[in-house]
């Protein structure tokens, strides 16, 4: 395993195999120089145990950079939890994800993620307090929203000068948690949508509610649009389709959007404005970890406005630098986590 954790310089794996429940689970932490670490528990299907561990060690990674550009004082970590392909008791399941939890004494906090709601999240609340994104706590997904948002208009200054969002055409890939609720704020601020999903109800209901265009999820990159707003899962901005994109900014919700480094540099050269994903989607993080310490409000909205300050800062000096986004806010992250 040590092969997979050397790259990205994750500092824990933990296994965890109940035969009862079915449960087969596993925890990334990243690091934890600024305190627990804390991330999602994601829960899909995986092709392989490889795959899931990949996924896990990647997204624990994000986490951290997510955190430390933030300026919270959490590590980065994140769990997989692979979903059985036979039927399971999702009680029995995530209570022993809970026990597993707790078994790490606090150094892993966990929370919503991809295939998670509060309900499984108030289910493991039942066995550890390292847990957030309960049904009483809150869903962070609006905050998350909510930065990407302020990130999506800092971007559009930047690159095409606008101050509004006022016919900005948007094609937004995902209708989730995030993306629906990023689609409404959206609309409300005069943007024009293009939304696709694998679910044809999010698709319709978008339709109905914002006036937005559907686009089949195998042709929205080649939408012709202002704003690429990537919502699903991560790895969409690959080699394949940073060739098809048809727009002058990419910024959306999702995670470790970018399948390699290269493509960062590619978007660069296609001279498309990346905003950076570890940026711009950290208000759900933000969120969940200050309401977590009992923070008031003030602050946490506070935080998540700074969001767009952080990113204006990474355009700039990718800017004066003539060099990727993605390079300079990996620069910044690096240098504040490991000091140098």
């Amino acid at each position: 395993m040590f092969q997979f954790m050397q790259p990205d310089r994750v500092s824990d794996l933990h296994f965890k195999y109940d035969p009862v429940s079915g449960l087969r689970a596993i925890i990334a932490i990243h690091n934890t120089r600024f305190g627990p670490a804390l991330g999602g528990c994601r829960f899909i299907h995986y092709a392989s145990t490889e795959q899931a561990v990949t996924d896990a060690i990647r997204l624990a990674k994000g986490m951290s950079y997510k955190a430390v550009m933030a300026g919270i004082e959490q590590g980065g970590g994140k769990s997989v939890i692979i979903k059985p392909d036979t039927q399971f008791d999702p009680e029995a399941l995530f209570s022993a994800f809970g026990h597993f939890v707790n078994e790490l004494n606090g150094r892993y906090i966990t929370a919503i993620d991809a295939g998670t709601t509060a309900h499984e999240m108030d289910i493991i609340r039942r066995h550890t307090a390292h847990v957030t994104s309960t049904t009483q706590e809150g869903n962070p997904s609006g905050y998350t929203a909510q930065g990407v948002l302020a990130g999506i208009q800092s971007a559009v200054k930047h690159r095409l000068g606008r101050l509004s969002l006022e016919g900005v055409s948007v094609a937004l890939q995902g209708l989730g948690n995030v993306g629906f609720l990023l689609a409404e704020m959206l609309h409300e601020a005069g943007a024009r949508l293009t939304v696709s999903d694998l679910d044809q109800s999010k698709v319709k209901a978008a339709m109905e509610r914002f006036g937005a265009t559907a686009s089949d999820p195998d042709t929205i990159y080649q939408t012709p649009c202002d704003v690429f707003s990537p919502c699903g899962l991560g790895g969409v901005i690959n080699q394949t389709t940073t060739q098809q994109l048809r727009c002058s900014v990419v910024a959306g919700s999702a995670n470790n959007q970018l399948a390699r480094p290269e493509d960062g540099n590619t978007l660069f050269e296609r001279h498309i404005l990346y905003a950076p994903d570890y940026v711009i989607n950290a208000g759900g993080l933000i969120y969940a970890s200050l309401h977590h310490r009992h923070a008031k409000n003030s602050l946490i909205n506070s935080k998540i406005n700074h969001i767009a300050h952080t990113l204006e800062q990474i355009f700039d000096d990718a800017s004066s630098e003539h060099c990727p986004t993605s390079q300079v806010a990996d620069r910044m992250a690096e240098s504040r986590l490991y000091g140098y």
